[in-house]
């Protein structure tokens, strides 16, 4: 289900076709803390399993975010991010606000994300620290992308 919405003169659209995926390894590899080196071959495969949300101005992708999800019981949202030059303006809540109403999204039971200094932003669409962090388990390999073996 492909889907746009527009405000001010920016777009966001659902549709994976429209993604800059070099404009989104760029961003990701050297800018975002959580990526710093993954390889555009990760990030066109993470599109491609995604349901993805391009933000855009003047036909330049300016924004991106992704969700992870069965569209039945679970979604994860991950790689939220918005161009400096273009921050500021509500753009990051207008992507919370189109992710969280979006249709395939809708009724279910468990939303995630990860975040080192968004926490306010993502309070606002109701998300809160973990009910209880002793059920949750992670295998966590930061350095993945900076190793020759790296996928």
């Amino acid at each position: 289900m492909e889907l746009t919405w527009h405000r001010d003169g920016y777009e966001i659209s659902t549709d994976p076709a429209h993604i800059d995926v070099a404009a989104v390894h760029a961003f990701l590899s050297t800018e975002a803390y959580w990526s710093a080196g993954i390889p555009l071959e990760v990030v066109r495969r993470a599109v491609e399993g995604s349901i993805v949300f391009g933000l855009y101005r003047g036909g330049e992708q300016v924004g991106f975010t992704r969700v992870v999800s069965d569209r039945a019981t679970f979604a994860w949202i991950c790689d939220v991010y918005v161009l400096d030059g273009h921050r500021g303006k509500g753009l990051g809540k207008w992507l919370m606000e189109c992710v969280m109403s979006h249709p395939e999204l809708q009724g279910l039971r468990r939303w995630m994300l990860a975040t080192r200094d968004a926490h306010g932003l993502y309070r606002q669409y109701g998300f809160t620290d973990l009910h209880d962090a002793t059920r949750y388990l992670e295998l966590w390999d930061p350095a993945i992308y900076r190793r020759d073996s790296a996928p």
